[in-house]
């Protein structure tokens, strides 16, 4: 009977022993996760706002016993999101949205979308990055500090859920050409959206990478799409068709991003937009006047002229310089966001505070030095369509300017004013060309800003 009973006492230590072992081998993200902490007596002391204006410039450690509340509208279920929680002040029309960091996996489980929540401040950083003001705990970088990740093991003292169960989310409609700082980490929903075409046939996302997709409306306007590369929906492929996606509104300064919880926050039922027609030529663009001051380089300039009377998108259209005898373009420059007025002059300076210091007025675009708008008088400048046409040209490519009927160093180059469109063979017959030299039949006659230049003006 002894060793029956000692042999039944050994096996009972095994078998706990074999229970213990077991148990600890469970790999569980639960146990990342705080404890349930419903409340429901929390006074709530402050606002969003009162919040954000304790920051002063640098991460500081709040130390007043603030309350604020809110929606909770960001979920981890996908994978889509990690170790944060977005949430904003109202379920409905919110006029603010927050985020907190915290190093908690499975968020969802405890901080379901709709859930009210309560953050007890004291203690917490509130930091800015990319001009956006987040609360977590704090972390030091070569000397930096910043706000990181609350550790799992306190979130349950900031973090508490009310007790009022979930509520409906209602997303704000708006468009991508309304967006609005202050719904950065709020939800909200894009009518008549589709993936741009050139991605259709990808993933949501490349495997391990935070990857962005575009979202472009019907006329063109575009927004990014953060997918992370571990989500569940990674390797799905981006639907076609045209809808709505409702997501996190986040922003990174004044660039903004959305995030969806998953993709069942994507609802194409539409056909995809119609081709749209943006990108248009006209010779009645052209330029009409190239400026270097013999009394100051800085005030150099070059002016386009509408000779039409329509305004003309100039998406796509390019100026482009070759600097000498070079036959390869030297620099150019995207003219995409301009649109140039019916008969009016587009001017462009590598320079911009000089040239208003000089002339009076802002030029409608400013450039960088050695631009096609930096010539020093023997370069060759073209005028090149969407489609790649050239559509006005002053001097030769591949030819040097110097001693040459397109040398306008020290001085300008004026088209006629009886010239209304442009040519993509240089005439000198259509212009006016000033310089220090007088050769080739130019006028020797340097010119000084501002009183020989007339930009924004044909007279």
């Amino acid at each position: 009977m002894i060793g029956y009973f000692n042999l039944s006492r050994l096996l009972l230590k095994f078998t706990v022993l074999l229970t213990v072992c077991f148990c600890s081998c469970v790999k569980s993200r639960s146990y990342d996760v705080p404890p349930d902490n419903c409340v429901s007596g929390l006074v709530v002391n402050s606002t969003y706002s009162e919040v954000k204006g304790l920051y002063k410039g640098e991460t500081l450690q709040i130390q007043d016993d603030l309350i604020i509340e809110g929606f909770v509208v960001s979920s981890d279920i996908k994978g889509n999101f990690f170790s944060v929680l977005y949430f904003q002040d109202s379920p409905v029309n919110p006029k603010e949205g927050f985020r907190i960091e915290i190093d908690v996996r499975d968020s969802h489980l405890f901080y379901p979308v709709g859930t009210k929540i309560g953050i007890k401040l004291k203690g917490l950083y509130l930091g800015k990055s990319k001009d956006v003001l987040k609360l977590g705990a704090t972390f030091t970088s070569f000397g930096n500090v910043s706000v990181g990740r609350l550790p799992a093991a306190i979130v349950n003292e900031h973090v508490f859920r009310f007790c009022d169960g979930e509520v409906a989310i209602e997303p704000t409609v708006i468009t991508i050409t309304d967006l609005k700082k202050e719904l950065t980490n709020t939800l909200v929903t894009f009518n008549d959206v589709e993936f741009e075409e050139a991605e259709l046939g990808q993933p949501f996302a490349e495997v391990g990478v935070e990857t962005e997709r575009i979202l472009t409306d019907c006329n063109d306007n575009q927004i990014v799409m953060s997918n992370s590369g571990y989500s569940d929906f990674q390797s799905e492929i981006l639907p076609d068709g045209r809808g709505t996606v409702t997501g996190v509104l986040f922003r990174e300064n004044d660039s903004y991003q959305i995030s969806i919880r998953s993709t069942s926050d994507i609802n194409f039922d539409k056909e995809r937009c119609a081709e749209l027609i943006d990108e248009f030529t006209s010779d009645s663009i052209f330029i009409s006047e190239l400026a270097d001051p013999d009394n100051n380089a800085s005030a150099r300039f070059v002016e386009l002229y509408n000779s039409s009377s329509e305004d003309i998108s100039l998406k796509g259209w390019k100026l482009k310089r070759y600097t000498n005898a070079n036959t390869e373009v030297s620099s150019e420059i995207d003219l995409s966001a301009l649109t140039i007025n019916a008969n009016d002059f587009l001017v462009i300076s590598p320079n911009a505070e000089e040239f208003e210091t000089v002339y009076g007025f802002v030029p409608d675009l400013g450039v960088g030095t050695n631009s096609p708008a930096d010539s020093n008088g023997d370069d060759n400048l073209q005028l090149v369509d969407p489609f790649g046409t050239v559509v006005d040209i002053f001097g030769v490519v591949g030819e040097d300017g110097t001693g040459t009927n397109h040398e306008f160093e020290d001085g300008s180059a004026v088209r006629l004013i009886e010239i209304l469109k442009g040519n993509s063979i240089y005439n000198i017959e259509e212009w006016l060309v000033s310089n220090d030299s007088g050769d080739a039949g130019t006028v020797n006659q340097p010119k000084n800003a501002p009183d020989d230049f007339t930009p924004k003006n044909r007279e």
